[in-house]
């Protein structure tokens, strides 16, 4: 997912009100994936929503404490929850098509090999011929990942779904955007940075 280019920023102008800029983007990306990634099946939607919280996340861990008020802190680590959770979904939509991939390449593997005991000739298969498949062992342990995986990816996702229905009954938006309207004590208009100097 490409990240929208932030519009209006000022390199003249105070950092908080710059930062402001891109955290409102931002948030509005990531609140761009709903309703999609309400839906199990949208694989994509979801992978991209980790990336817009990931990107949330970290440019409000570098800014909120020195530009925002105290719930941007919080809103940075609400982000790295639902990007962490997310990304463990993630690995398991990553790995369920190589692991199917890979059980079809066996069965494929097994199919030539009892066509080639039958022979040219034969008229049907005889099922003894399935005994001691060459991949027989690889077979079961395919499927017990896959069954592992797929009942992993509803359970982590069950809870990402819990988790933006918390997110979104605490106000996580309107919080983050009260707190990135704020700006600390020690940021003020006496100087024209916005700092406070400090004298020794």
């Amino acid at each position: 997912m490409k990240a929208r280019r932030v519009k209006g920023i000022d390199v003249a102008g105070p950092l908080a009100d710059n930062v402001e800029r891109i955290v409102r983007l931002r948030l509005d990306e990531l609140h761009g994936f709903i309703p999609a990634a309400l839906d199990a099946d949208e694989v994509e939607a979801l992978h991209d929503m980790r990336i817009a919280a990931k990107r949330l996340r970290y440019v409000l861990e570098v800014t909120a404490e020195e530009c925002f008020g105290p719930y941007a802190m919080t809103a940075a680590r609400r982000a790295k929850d639902l990007q962490d959770l997310i990304g463990e979904i993630h690995d398991c939509d990553v790995a369920l098509p190589r692991v199917v991939r890979a059980a079809r390449e066996r069965r494929e593997a097994d199919v030539a090999a009892l066509l080639e005991r039958a022979g040219e000739d034969a008229a049907d298969l005889d099922p003894r011929l399935a005994a001691e498949l060459p991949h027989a062992a690889e077979h079961r342990g395919l499927i017990s990942l896959q069954t592992y995986l797929e009942a992993r990816r509803q359970l982590l996702y069950a809870r990402f779904l819990d988790l933006w229905t918390e997110l979104q009954r605490e106000g996580f938006r309107a919080r983050l955007e009260f707190a990135i309207a704020e700006r600390p004590p020690a940021i003020t208009p006496l100087s024209p940075d916005g700092n406070v100097a400090v004298t020794p």
